[in-house]
Protein backbone atom coordinates (compact mmCIF):
# COMPACT_ATOMS: atom_id res chain seq x y z
CA UNK A 1 0.00 0.00 0.00
CA UNK A 2 1.53 3.58 -0.90
CA UNK A 3 1.14 6.53 0.69
CA UNK A 4 0.50 9.89 -0.99
CA UNK A 5 2.35 13.79 0.69
CA UNK A 6 0.97 16.66 -1.99
CA UNK A 7 3.08 19.63 -1.28
CA UNK A 8 3.73 22.92 -3.61
CA UNK A 9 0.64 24.95 -3.45
CA UNK A 10 0.42 28.17 -3.08
CA UNK A 11 -0.90 31.42 -3.95
CA UNK A 12 0.33 32.62 -7.70
CA UNK A 13 -1.14 35.60 -9.56
CA UNK A 14 -2.23 34.67 -13.12
CA UNK A 15 0.01 33.37 -15.77
CA UNK A 16 2.35 32.44 -13.00
CA UNK A 17 4.02 28.90 -12.46
CA UNK A 18 3.75 26.28 -9.68
CA UNK A 19 5.49 23.07 -9.67
CA UNK A 20 3.66 20.12 -7.53
CA UNK A 21 5.17 17.49 -5.99
CA UNK A 22 4.03 13.56 -4.29
CA UNK A 23 6.25 11.81 -2.61
CA UNK A 24 5.12 8.39 -2.01
CA UNK A 25 6.19 5.72 0.82
CA UNK A 26 5.22 2.10 0.99
CA UNK A 27 4.40 -0.23 -1.92
CA UNK A 28 6.47 0.09 -5.20
CA UNK A 29 6.35 3.25 -6.86
CA UNK A 30 7.67 2.70 -9.91
CA UNK A 31 5.00 -0.32 -10.09
CA UNK A 32 1.74 2.02 -9.93
CA UNK A 33 0.22 4.79 -12.76
CA UNK A 34 -0.11 8.18 -11.50
CA UNK A 35 -2.31 10.87 -11.90
CA UNK A 36 -3.33 14.42 -11.19
CA UNK A 37 -6.89 15.35 -10.01
CA UNK A 38 -8.61 18.57 -9.12
CA UNK A 39 -11.52 19.90 -6.90
CA UNK A 40 -12.70 23.19 -6.73
CA UNK A 41 -15.48 24.50 -4.28
CA UNK A 42 -19.02 23.67 -5.47
CA UNK A 43 -17.65 21.08 -8.33
CA UNK A 44 -16.80 17.70 -8.89
CA UNK A 45 -12.91 16.42 -8.77
CA UNK A 46 -11.55 16.39 -12.14
CA UNK A 47 -8.96 14.64 -14.37
CA UNK A 48 -5.85 16.85 -14.98
CA UNK A 49 -3.30 14.24 -16.00
CA UNK A 50 -1.72 11.08 -15.90
CA UNK A 51 1.43 9.19 -15.82
CA UNK A 52 2.69 5.97 -17.21
CA UNK A 53 5.36 3.50 -15.03
CA UNK A 54 8.30 4.56 -17.26
CA UNK A 55 6.53 8.07 -17.76
CA UNK A 56 6.96 7.88 -21.52
CA UNK A 57 3.25 7.95 -21.84
CA UNK A 58 1.31 10.89 -20.89
CA UNK A 59 -2.31 12.42 -21.00
CA UNK A 60 -3.80 15.87 -20.25
CA UNK A 61 -7.24 17.32 -19.86
CA UNK A 62 -8.07 19.27 -22.58
CA UNK A 63 -8.18 22.41 -20.09
CA UNK A 64 -4.41 22.60 -19.21
CA UNK A 65 -2.92 20.95 -22.39
CA UNK A 66 0.22 22.67 -23.21
CA UNK A 67 0.30 24.40 -19.75
CA UNK A 68 0.74 21.84 -17.85
CA UNK A 69 3.51 18.86 -17.28
CA UNK A 70 3.02 15.56 -15.44
CA UNK A 71 6.71 13.73 -15.11
CA UNK A 72 7.90 11.54 -12.29
CA UNK A 73 11.14 10.43 -11.13
CA UNK A 74 11.02 6.67 -9.70
CA UNK A 75 13.98 6.81 -7.96
CA UNK A 76 12.97 9.37 -5.89
CA UNK A 77 9.65 8.49 -5.41
CA UNK A 78 7.99 11.64 -6.75
CA UNK A 79 5.35 12.89 -9.18
CA UNK A 80 5.71 16.20 -10.44
CA UNK A 81 3.42 18.87 -11.82
CA UNK A 82 4.63 21.86 -13.44
CA UNK A 83 1.58 24.33 -13.90
CA UNK A 84 2.81 27.65 -16.38
CA UNK A 85 0.34 30.56 -17.15
CA UNK A 86 -2.02 29.59 -14.59
CA UNK A 87 -5.41 31.23 -14.97
CA UNK A 88 -8.26 31.58 -11.97
CA UNK A 89 -9.85 28.77 -13.33
CA UNK A 90 -7.10 26.14 -12.31
CA UNK A 91 -7.83 27.02 -8.65
CA UNK A 92 -8.52 24.48 -6.38
CA UNK A 93 -7.32 21.87 -4.68
CA UNK A 94 -4.91 19.18 -6.47
CA UNK A 95 -4.35 15.98 -5.41
CA UNK A 96 -2.17 12.95 -6.67
CA UNK A 97 -3.17 9.36 -7.03
CA UNK A 98 -1.91 5.89 -7.67
CA UNK A 99 -3.33 3.35 -9.61
CA UNK A 100 -2.73 -0.28 -10.14
CA UNK A 101 -4.11 -0.05 -13.71
CA UNK A 102 -1.62 -1.06 -16.57
CA UNK A 103 -2.11 1.79 -18.46
CA UNK A 104 -2.88 5.70 -17.57
CA UNK A 105 -6.35 5.99 -16.78
CA UNK A 106 -8.16 9.41 -16.80
CA UNK A 107 -10.83 7.90 -14.39
CA UNK A 108 -11.33 8.70 -10.60
CA UNK A 109 -12.11 5.46 -10.27
CA UNK A 110 -9.58 3.26 -11.51
CA UNK A 111 -6.87 5.00 -8.50
CA UNK A 112 -6.56 3.16 -5.58
CA UNK A 113 -4.74 5.55 -3.39
CA UNK A 114 -4.83 9.36 -2.67
CA UNK A 115 -3.15 12.00 -1.17
CA UNK A 116 -4.70 14.96 1.36
CA UNK A 117 -4.47 17.54 -1.30
CA UNK A 118 -2.52 20.48 -1.54
CA UNK A 119 -4.49 24.18 -2.53
CA UNK A 120 -3.55 26.18 -5.22
CA UNK A 121 -5.03 29.74 -5.42
CA UNK A 122 -4.81 31.79 -8.42
CA UNK A 123 -5.19 35.67 -8.44
CA UNK A 124 -6.45 37.71 -11.26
Amino acid sequence: QVQLVESGGGLVQAGGSLRLSCAASGGTFSEYILGWFRQAPGKEREFVATISWSGRITSYADSVKGRFTISRDNAKNTLYLQMNNLKPEDAAIYYCAASTKVVPTTQHADYNYWGQGTQVTVSS
